[in-house]
């Protein structure tokens, strides 16, 4: 009796210390360009949260180009947008809504995207919208979703510049963590743009003072809020840049600081991608594409960043990384080199040094991790 005790507190001990060991149930899912005959663009693996090992289990065909998407975890259903500028013979984007059950991915429907080249979608704060960005034709759009989840119809669209639309790129559009704002950055204009939203006409609504403008030639791309929407951290694909700003009350931005995403040695190209904070939010994460490479910053109690280290992606141009729950490994879609490259990440210096797999993917470029059912 006296041993069984004992080996029931080591038991509770360890769930106590270490509550994140187990393996769970965790599902790496990616979107890719489909530029190939047979080329199916969305898939699945198994993602093991010990050693960071992934397996393969489902792919479907999500359209053409299925290169970015957000997902519903209430319906387990995914929203993926076809990145072209004609979808099933007519003018514009695609949206297509794909269906999780069990280890079954399965297409429910597809939509038109007005204007085309969509390259990112999001969930509306309240999940009864998607909110779509599109790149080469410098617009966004809002789908309406029905009480299964199916996107269904668009319910406002804004075209920024009409007379010259090439001139303006919107990348990325997503609500703040209190769902009171949605902001909008565009490549081409050099802006962020803050919007109101009403979920009952599904509209997009310009307050004043909406509009913050960035240098010539940053070239906004991906963005993301520390946890309570104070700062927002800004990323950069054509200057190579971080930029920190404060959040207003009115959805207006001030700039706080800008830092370099390169090494001070490195002299070629480079096209930075994809942005993302740790699990615990001391660590901000940057990919660039051209140095190869994932930048660490650590983040202080003011909000400000610290250079902490560069260290490889694990192949060529990585468009596009995530972090798993525990916080443990970053993953980077490498979309050059065809291959998915997981990390472990140093619980100290926050870095993603050591490299503990790769795996195969065609043109890998939005990862995204969900606990499975």
């Amino acid at each position: 009796m006296k041993k069984l005790i004992q080996l029931t507190v080591i038991l509770i001990f360890l769930v106590l210390v270490f509550p994140s060991c187990g393996t769970g149930n965790y599902r790496l899912y990616v979107g890719g360009y489909t530029d190939k005959e047979g080329d199916k663009g969305f898939s699945s693996f198994t993602f093991n949260p010990k050693d960071g090992s992934l397996k393969p289990v489902s792919q479907v065909d999500a359209g053409p180009n299925p290169s970015y998407f957000c997902f519903s975890p209430e319906q387990r259903v995914f929203y993926v947008i076809d990145e072209v500028m004609e979808f099933r013979g007519a003018p514009g984007g695609g949206l297509t809504t794909i269906k999780e059950t069990g280890d079954n991915l399965e297409k429910l429907s597809e939509m038109s995207i007005p204007f085309g080249g969509p390259c990112f979608v999001s969930i509306s704060h309240d999940s009864s919208h998607l909110l779509v960005a599109n790149y080469p034709t410098g617009s966004v759009a809002v789908a309406g979703l029905d009480k299964d989840g199916v996107a269904r119809a668009i319910t406002d669209t804004i075209l920024y510049d009409r007379v010259n639309p090439e001139s303006s790129h919107a990348h990325m559009i997503l609500s703040d963590p209190a769902g009171g704002k949605v902001y909008v950055s565009d490549l081409g204009l050099n802006t962020v743009t803050s919007y109101d939203f009403d979920s009952s006409t599904g509209s997009l609504l310009k307050p004043s003072a909406a509009i913050t403008r960035v240098a010539d030639g940053s070239g906004p791309r991906h963005f993301t809020f520390n946890a309570d929407g104070s700062k927002l951290y800004l990323i950069n694909e054509l200057g190579s840049t971080i930029m920190v700003f404060n959040v207003k009350g009115d959805g207006g931005l001030d700039l706080l600081q800008t830092v370099s995403t390169l090494k001070p040695e490195y002299k070629g190209e480079n096209a930075c991608a994809d942005i993302h904070f740790g699990k615990d939010g001391k660590f901000l994460y940057g990919s660039n594409r051209g140095e190869n490479t994932i930048v660490t910053f650590s983040v202080g109690a003011d909000g400000l960043l610290t250079y902490a280290g560069t260290n490889s992606c694990g192949g060529n141009w990585p468009r596009n990384f995530t972090i798993d729950p525990a916080g443990r490994f970053l993953l980077v879609g490498n979309e050059r080199s065809d291959n998915i490259a997981v990390f472990r990440i140093d619980e100290k210096t926050g870095l993603p040094s050591t490299l503990v797999s790769s795996t195969i993917s065609r043109k890998p470029v939005c990862l995204k991790i969900y606990k499975s059912k």
